[in-house]
């Protein structure tokens, strides 16, 4: 495989890839592909994904794990049937603009799929450039629900937010009667998450309200005793930017840690310390962390990389999503995507679904909780639920 780089999302960029395989081989998956195409030529992939900006660790992870897959998926020849995988990389810096320039160009010199995404707002650029363009687009660890359902072109190789607070959910069992409260701060990140928990929690008849901080808050004490004053069988916190650290010792000291369940979302490894000594209070909704899981796909992953992290499984999975479009559609993007729906396959997290209606990646989701103190915590799944039990509603394809 050749490999160019210019230069790591719950929560990328466009993988493309314009080639097939010979319909004539025999015997495994790997040796045979369908849908014609010229059997000596490479394929193209083209992954656009965040290698610099915000959203460069997240990037660093999915593009390990696509190599890291694309090794599995290939049984390490990084070949579908003849063909080499020639693998172009392009950062779009979490910028929808830089991405969208970056497809057309891969689509403009005849490469089929893209594959990437780290940011959300990019996969919702990203998505209908694949469709006007019938491109095979394979969305990464970008969280928005929106990319489910986008359009028959797009899917995705991450999780969506509806399953992180389906997560969240089950913390409480039945939500009938039970009182939640959403502590957010100020802003979009803050509405989406606290849409979502009405939706999906609220929805299944607990009463949800919210605490709001503004972004620029420091001293959050007024916000605990507004928390304990509810009284919530359950805390959601959705929570971003440096000021966590006191938040988090604020609530702790305040006493709502031991005054109610605390559920938030487990991000990237090199996060956890800003949990401080709250860390070990906190239920934790997590896509993935290492061990997590302990699957074929998953120990080919660690031997690849090491510590796996929250977003390695997405690029992970991008590419045995690639290798089974090609050897199944070869040059014909429609083929593709008839391969691709409804399949179901054993990713890093164990079984994984592609839903024909709508994309949908049906995927195990994970309670977690930390252990440790200082810069050294353990993440312990403390219960697994299937991917049918985190599936998010089917939406209607929008193209």
């Amino acid at each position: 495989m050749t490999v160019r780089t210019t230069r790591r999302v719950f929560l990328s960029a466009a993988t493309m890839m314009a080639a097939a395989l010979a319909a004539t081989a025999c015997g495994s998956p790997q040796d045979t592909a369908s849908g014609g195409g010229d059997s000596a030529a490479p394929v193209k992939v083209g992954l656009v994904y965040s290698q610099s900006g915000a959203l460069a660790s997240y990037g660093k992870q999915y593009i390990e794990g696509f190599k890291a897959g694309l090794d599995f998926a290939t049984k390490g020849t990084n070949k579908v049937g003849d063909r080499a995988i020639e693998v172009a990389e392009v950062d779009d810096a979490g910028d929808p603009a830089k991405a969208v320039s970056a497809a057309k160009d891969l689509i403009g010199k005849g490469t089929k799929i893209i594959a990437g995404s780290t940011a959300s707002g990019v996969a919702l650029q990203v998505a209908p450039i694949a469709a006007q363009n019938k491109a095979l687009f394979i969305s990464g660890p970008a969280a928005t629900d929106a990319v489910t359902g986008a359009n028959k072109y797009t899917f995705r190789s991450g999780r969506q937010s509806y399953q992180d607070v389906v997560t969240a959910k089950s913390f409480i069992g039945d939500p009938t009667g039970k009182k939640v409260v959403v502590f957010a701060q100020d802003g979009a990140f803050g509405d989406a998450n606290e849409a979502a928990v009405k939706a999906v929690i609220g929805g299944a008849g607990a009463t949800v309200s919210s605490v709001r901080a503004p972004a620029s808050a420091t001293e959050f004490t007024p916000f605990a005793s507004q928390i304990k004053a509810a009284k919530p069988d359950l805390l959601f916190v959705a929570w971003a930017g440096t000021t966590a650290p006191a938040m988090w010792q604020t609530l702790d000291q305040q006493g709502v840690l031991a005054s109610t369940t605390v559920v938030t979302g487990l991000d990237i490894r090199a996060s956890w310390p800003t949990f401080g000594a709250a860390g070990s209070k906190i239920s934790f909704l997590s896509h993935y962390f290492d061990g997590a899981s302990d699957t074929e796909a998953s120990k080919a992953l660690k031997a690849k990389v090491g510590t796996v992290d929250l977003f390695h499984p997405d690029g992970f999975a991008a590419a045995q999503m690639v290798v089974r479009a090609v050897q199944e559609g070869g040059d014909d993007v429609d083929k593709m995507v008839k391969a691709l729906e409804g399949w179901t396959f054993d990713g890093v997290k164990g079984s994984m679904t592609i839903r024909a209606e709508d994309h949908a990646l049906l995927q195990p989701m994970y309670q977690a909780k930390l252990t440790g103190s200082g810069t050294t915590f353990t993440a312990t799944a403390q219960k697994t639920l299937t991917g049918d039990e985190a599936a998010p509603p089917v939406v209607a394809m929008k193209g």
